[in-house]
């Protein structure tokens, strides 16, 4: 089974730098997604392709942003199962920007900027960093500053489709401590969905902070929906 690993808002593969060797050494192969951030419709569809290119069936992962498109790419046939890292998990009809309205502002919102087209990235000061992602190393820090991609607004404002979470089973890691995505609104997303859930302590930065933690989850997942011991 192939593990395909969608990044979220700003990110690249690199967001899996610390994941993928560890899921590696348990036996799986994974794929990492560079997607557009156009828009959520333009994400899903490069997601899909990037499906539709592997042998057999899939495990889909994604963090932050990324659970939107893993929640519309999950009607691909070859999708078994969804698990998101502190990620969005819409309903049908909802908007990542939605979700994020019905909660308190979080912290990282003082830290964003709209570009003059109404692309969307963080002001990454020194105090955006001891609020955001207190506990990532140097190396960690110098991950997410090469990250730093813009964007575009459809990526928040672009409603999702029936999602897959209906209909495939779901795990979802919940970071107790993440002030970019509310840890109630994470916790309100995998009880919506009857997700096996975790949690980690941290930031959002989940995957760089706590990679044993994300990779054991999605081994687990991989190992539950492709019936192996």
């Amino acid at each position: 089974m192939d593990i395909v690993l969608v990044h979220g808002a700003g990110g690249r593969p690199t967001t899996w730098s610390e994941v993928e060797p560890l899921l590696a050494a348990l036996g799986h192969r994974t794929v990492a997604v560079t997607n557009p951030l156009t828009s959520l419709d333009a994400d899903v569809a490069h997601t899909a392709a990037a499906v539709a290119e592997l042998p057999g069936p899939v495990l889909l992962v994604g963090h932050s942003y990324g659970g939107a498109v893993i929640t519309n790419v999950g009607h691909h046939p070859a999708a078994r199962g969804l698990v998101y890292i502190a990620a969005f998990g819409p309903d049908e009809g909802e908007t990542v920007s939605g979700i994020v309205e019905r909660y308190e502002p979080a912290e990282i919102s003082k830290y964003m900027r709209r570009g003059p087209n109404g692309e969307w990235k963080s002001e990454a000061s020194e105090e955006f960093w001891a609020e955001i992602g207190p506990d990532l190393s140097p190396a960690q820090r110098a991950v997410v500053e090469a990250e730093g991609r813009k964007a575009e607004n459809l990526i928040f404002t672009q409603p999702t489709g029936k999602p897959a979470w209906q209909t495939l089973p779901s795990w979802y890691l919940v970071a107790d401590d993440d002030r970019t995505l509310r840890p109630d609104a994470q916790r309100d997303m995998a009880a919506r969905m009857e997700a096996v859930t975790e949690h980690v302590p941290g930031s959002h930065y989940t995957t760089l902070v706590h990679p044993r933690r994300v990779a054991d989850l999605i081994h687990t997942a991989a190992t539950a929906v492709s019936g192996t011991p």
